[in-house]
């Protein structure tokens, strides 16, 4: 049996910013908190947006990669300021955190309790503060997902998951991402793109999953590249915006050995390595690994693609300025024998298409090194 569940409230287009104070009252949210970030704060974006929602608190302090502690901030702000609903603001890391406070608003800490591998789905109930996703970014998809990752108290990185969590409303504009780097518009695609194609290899049923992965993957192979050269694009950046968004929608099938090693990876404190980034980078060789057991999957990506999907991806991190290995993003040896221990707990493990053992993630990521 397969359990298919689509989704929640998504308003797309640009300029749909300005009708937050709309979307708002549409959910009785007279005082949000706004969980965004440092780097966002300084562009002036966010004031912008305090200033069209009228009166809102502010937690600007999320971490690359969202801790249990910076939630645990984030709410008593949430607390202090009497806040009745919140808004993430940002990339995934801010989505994240925003769904993490949302889950204390009602039920007691700690978060790690609530993370899939610890058997938490069925603790998270429908009794917590609505929430809008705004994402300023075209890469995880959050704003559209039930999960939120989370570094916990004892330092794993782990997936809090429910369809409870997923944003109240999902408002996807794709103005706010014109101003993205080159480099974080390429690191951000990466994600998305991967997303796409873990999803459309796993072996669950779920053809919506699959017709939704493949139409966001051809907006990424289309798009990926001149968003990156010419961040004004309209088009590239609509695409690349949808691309995420349905990349998130579908990874309800399951995502697999990629973000199986990129989870634990990103726990690494002393690097704090971006999630999109070290997806890319390990995308080809964990493709090389399921070839074996996907079967026709192989020549419909290989047909969109026009090469082999590992070479695809080689050639397209090389074009886009992605790091050249594990190596040079700061990993070392011995930081891989922890993270192959970490991939096989890790929630993405269980649906990958092809069953890895420890020695086959230690594998993957010294061929990434």
């Amino acid at each position: 049996m397969a359990q298919i569940n689509y989704l929640t409230r998504i308003e797309f287009g640009e300029g749909e910013i300005n009708r937050l104070p709309e979307f708002l009252s549409d959910l009785g949210i007279k005082r949000p908190l706004i969980a965004t970030d440092a780097g966002l704060a300084a562009t002036g974006l966010v004031a912008q947006v305090a200033e069209l929602v009228g009166t809102a608190a502010i937690y600007d302090r999320t971490p690359a990669n969202p801790t249990e502690a910076a939630a645990m901030d984030a709410f008593a702000i949430y607390n202090e300021e009497g806040c009745d609903g919140i808004i993430g603001l940002g990339g995934g890391s801010p989505i994240d955190l925003a769904k993490a406070v949302r889950i204390l608003t009602g039920h007691p800490a700690p978060l790690g309790q609530y993370a899939f591998v610890n058997g938490g789905a069925g603790k998270i109930g429908p009794d917590i503060a609505p929430m809008i996703a705004v994402p300023t970014t075209a890469g995880t998809g959050s704003e559209v997902g039930r999960a939120a990752v989370i570094i916990t108290e004892d330092g794993r990185k782990l997936g809090l998951l429910s369809p409870y969590l997923l944003p109240s409303i999902a408002l996807c504009d794709p103005e706010l991402t014109y101003g993205l780097p080159a480099g974080l518009t390429a690191a951000t695609g990466m994600d998305a793109l991967t997303h796409c194609l873990e999803t459309y290899m796993s072996q669950a049923f779920n053809p919506p999953a699959d017709g939704i992965a493949l139409h966001g993957l051809g907006c990424a192979l289309r798009s990926l590249e001149t968003a990156t050269q010419d961040g004004q694009n309209r088009t590239a950046r609509r695409d690349m915006m949808a691309a995420a968004l349905e990349g998130a929608m579908a990874f309800q099938k399951g995502l697999g050995a990629v973000h199986a090693l990129t989870h634990p990876l990103g726990a690494i404190r002393e690097l704090n390595l971006h999630h999109g980034t070290l997806n890319a980078v390990l995308l080809a060789e964990v493709l090389r690994f399921n070839r074996p057991v996907i079967g026709d999957k192989w020549d419909v990506m290989a047909a969109l693609m026009g090469d082999a999907p590992d070479s695809y991806v080689t050639a397209l991190n090389a074009r886009i300025g992605m790091p050249s290995g594990l190596r040079a993003m700061g990993v070392t040896d011995a930081m891989i024998e922890d993270v192959s221990h970490a991939a096989l707990k890790d929630h993405c493990h269980a649906t990958n298409p092809r069953t890895a053992t420890r020695e086959d993630y230690l594998e993957i990521l010294r061929n990434s090194m």
